[in-house]
């Protein structure tokens, strides 16, 4: 006893230990799933900031490629600008050079010619005359001069007009290839905004069929969760029973893995009453055989029970399809009418496989089932005269052929737990099931807050895409109006072209007008000069102004090309640094944009940083929480195994004792018998007369039991206690007795004893024969042995009772 307390301690002392450990699982749980949901708060919050830092970065590179691009335009607009500095100031150096070659050949020439004072004084009267005599030409020339003055004056407004309009063109046409640009950018934008929202779509399509099935999948879990939940309430089973059955079951399953073809089920797992209310009967009626396992032959049966012996496991009961003998079902017990409701155990049990039906024949055996007790011995002994039959009642009172019977218990109503056991083990199974599905649809109900991020991000894809559109077709239309203001520009320009064609055939035939006019002109002034051009060794006067003029047209239309140039490139000049400030404003605002741009990122991905560096931390806090776990799981894991050990410790413990008990109470009870076989033989002594040797006490202490025993058990057991104790005061003198009879066992003590009495009795039949027996004291021995029977009989019940009274409290 004193083991078992200890033991019994040791086993409270590691539940104690062991239910802290639960707690603290169930606080680490706890923890784990606050942490959890910690991080599925905050992870769309880092998904966002992370599609953000993208997005910024993308805008980035955006922003630093159109930089680049700007600034390379930037470039070639410095080099032209360049470029058409170096060749004014080329065309400025030349103009200077060809100013004094001219300057210079004017002196040289100036020092061949040298006209005398005279002459010159004739020259300028003989050309005043010739004005004089030409004067009707000369006005007629200076009105045509005057004409193709305008119309040079004209000329020269066309061709600048022609230098603008070009100017113009090729100023449109690089805005518009710039706008065409913006547009090949906005179309991959877009394209790639809209194959990133169609994924997004998609995405989101996914989640709400996840979020949207798992809410309404969640609420039928839970439902049908509460069901099983209900069900598993009204039918618990003790733990230790079901570790029991577990066991039980696992010695099955090493059977079917080591002899997969042979062995079949336990026969509890294979049938199944077909209604509730059949469970106490078909218990009863099955009896030893419901945990009977089914084999197919029995040889596996043998090979099982070896396998048991080697393993030091509990008996088993087994049912070889081949070995057992079955009777045939009667099918007339079918066919009874009265008493009422009157069927065929075999009928009312569904079984499966079918090749088990030998043994559920065996183990029914043609058995009935009744709703009564008086309907189940009215079909068991009275509805065939000839003939009797086993049959139960649903309370599971059982007749059976040979007569025999039995009633329902308590341990029977226990046992017929096992049909709605075997029930709940798949209410158990049903209830894991549900709760793995019901977990999986939480997690998915969850992604609620991942599907918020995925519409926010199409909402914000599709914002994106609406202001890239609006901004291409501005930029399109922007592109139209350049198209156009280009068109006009190229059809103003086309138009100049005929205009100076014109203007150049007019002055063309007005040029002939004027040579006609000089040549009359010449001949006057050849009439006038004739004498002078002989002195001065000329042909005409023409020839020595020719030289003159010729020598100046030269230099005006050498200087009118060096002019032409200069305006060319001032334009083009002009033209260049007009753009001077729209580029490098263009440049500014790139520059402060990729800045901007930068700094914007910095923040992003600094805030990115921070929010992965608390999601990393709640990761890692998760990791260490569930490798606590893990560790205080296995700690759990080894303190089941030990209270498992410490329960069955308490368990041999309890057998030992009960076993020791067991074997007290036998030896007490031998003992017993021992003292009434003792207390029979002195009565019979001290009734006989028969004078015992003593070497301590007398005939006196030999007791005689009351003849009325009391009806209570406590008192007969005092009665009998008092009488044995007195009796123990004697001590019998054996030295009397002969050595052989000292010495003899406790087999042959009754073999002897016949013998001895068989001498008495011949003894006693001689006495009488000699002499005339005492008729009266033949009575009185005969009412003193009638007296000694009765208070044989009623120490006999007396110490029944005691005994079942002892073990009853044993108990």
């Amino acid at each position: 006893e004193k083991k078992k307390e200890q033991a019994e301690e040791t086993l409270k002392e590691k539940k104690k230990e062991q239910g802290k450990a639960n707690r603290e699982l169930a606080k680490i749980d706890q923890e784990i799933r606050e942490v959890e949901a910690e991080v599925n708060k905050k992870r769309p919050s880092f998904i966002k900031s992370k599609e953000r830092t993208a997005h910024l970065q993308k805008k980035l590179n955006t922003a630093k490629k159109s930089l680049a691009e700007v600034k390379q335009a930037a470039e070639a607009h410095a080099e032209d600008t360049r470029l058409l500095e170096e060749e004014l100031a080329e065309v400025n150096r030349k103009r200077e050079e060809y100013e004094t070659s001219e300057k210079d050949a004017s002196q040289s020439q100036g020092r061949d010619i040298q006209l005398e004072e005279t002459q010159v004084q004739e020259y300028h009267s003989l050309k005043i005359e010739a004005q004089k005599r030409s004067s009707q030409y000369m006005q007629d020339l200076d009105s045509i001069n005057r004409e193709q003055k305008a119309e040079q004056d004209q000329l020269d407004n066309e061709t600048r007009v022609k230098t603008q309009l070009e100017s113009q063109i090729r100023q449109k046409g690089h805005e518009r290839d710039e706008a065409q640009k913006r547009v090949d950018k906005l179309t991959d934008h877009i394209r790639a905004s809209e194959q990133s929202l169609e994924e997004q779509k998609k995405l989101q399509l996914d989640l709400q069929s996840d979020v949207g099935t798992s809410k309404d999948r969640v609420k039928e879990l839970q439902a049908e969760l509460e069901i099983v939940m209900e069900q598993l309430g009204d039918a618990r089973v003790d733990k230790h029973e079901d570790s029991r059955r577990k066991k039980k079951q696992e010695i099955v399953e090493n059977f079917k893995r080591n002899f997969p073809s042979g062995v079949y089920d336990r026969m509890i797992n294979m049938c199944h009453p077909q209604h509730k209310k059949y469970n106490v009967a078909v218990t009863k009626v099955l009896g030893k055989y419901m945990e009977a396992i089914v084999v197919d032959t029995e040889k596996t049966a043998r090979q099982c029970i070896q396998y048991l012996k080697e393993n030091l496991l509990d008996p088993e009961t087994f049912l070889p399809l081949d070995y057992i003998q079955t009777k045939p079902l009667k099918e007339r017990l079918r066919a009874i009418k009265d008493p009422k409701n009157t069927k065929l155990l075999y009928d009312i049990l569904n079984f499966s496989p079918p090749d088990i039906k030998q043994a559920v024949l065996f183990a029914t055996n043609n058995a009935l089932v009744c709703d009564t007790p008086e309907d189940a011995m009215r079909a068991a002994y009275e509805i065939d005269g000839a003939n009797r039959y086993d049959a139960v009642a649903l309370d599971g009172t059982f007749y059976q052929k040979s007569g025999i019977m039995s009633g329902g218990s308590l341990d029977l109503a226990r046992k017929a737990k096992r049909w709605d056991e075997k029930h709940m083990s798949q209410l158990k199974s049903q209830k894991e099931k549900l709760s793995d599905e019901l977990r999986e649809a939480v997690k998915k109900s969850r992604k609620e807050s991942e599907l918020n991020t995925v519409e926010s991000q199409i909402r914000g894809l599709e914002t994106r895409i609406r202001y890239a559109k609006t901004d291409k077709e501005k930029t399109l239309k922007q592109i139209d109006e350049l198209e156009r203001e280009l068109r006009n520009l190229e059809a103003r320009y086309e138009e100049t072209g005929p205009r100076r064609e014109k203007i150049e055939r007019s002055m063309a035939e007005r040029d002939l007008r004027i040579q006609e006019m000089k040549e009359r002109m010449n001949s006057v002034e050849d009439v006038v000069f004739r004498d002078f051009c002989n002195k001065i060794g000329m042909e005409n006067i023409r020839q020595y102004e020719e030289r003159e003029l010729r020598s100046q047209q030269e230099r005006m239309k050498k200087r009118m090309e060096f002019e032409n140039q200069k305006n060319r490139i001032v334009n083009q000049l002009e033209f260049e640094k007009s753009k001077d400030k729209k580029i490098k404003d263009n440049v500014t605002r790139w520059e402060t944009a990729v800045k901007d741009d930068e700094e914007e990122l910095r923040l992003a991905r600094t805030a990115e940083q921070k929010q992965q560096l608390e999601l990393e931390k709640e990761m890692k806090q998760i990791e260490d929480l569930k490798a606590k776990r893990l560790g205080f799981k296995q700690e759990v894991d080894k303190m089941d195994e030990a209270i498992g050990k410490a329960r069955r410790e308490v368990g041999h413990i309890a057998k030992d004792i009960q076993a020791a008990q067991k074997a007290v109470t036998n030896i007490e009870s031998k003992l017993e018998l021992k003292k009434s076989d003792r207390h029979s033989i002195l009565m019979h002594c001290k009734m006989e007369d028969i004078s015992i040797p003593m070497l301590r006490g007398n005939m006196e202490d030999i007791g005689q039991d009351s003849s009325v025993m009391d009806s209570s058990s406590d008192a007969s057991i005092a009665n009998s206690q008092n009488l044995y104790d007195r009796e123990n005061r004697i001590t019998v003198d054996y030295s009397g007795l002969s050595e052989n009879l000292k010495d003899i066992d406790d087999d042959d003590v009754k073999k002897v004893g016949d013998k001895l009495a068989k001498v008495i009795s011949d003894q006693s039949m001689m006495l009488q024969k000699i002499q005339a027996p005492n008729m009266k004291a033949i009575e009185k021995l005969e009412l003193a042995r009638g007296k000694l029977q009765v208070t044989n009989e009623e120490f006999e019940n007396a110490r029944r009772k005691a005994k079942k009274a002892k073990q009853n409290f044993e108990r």
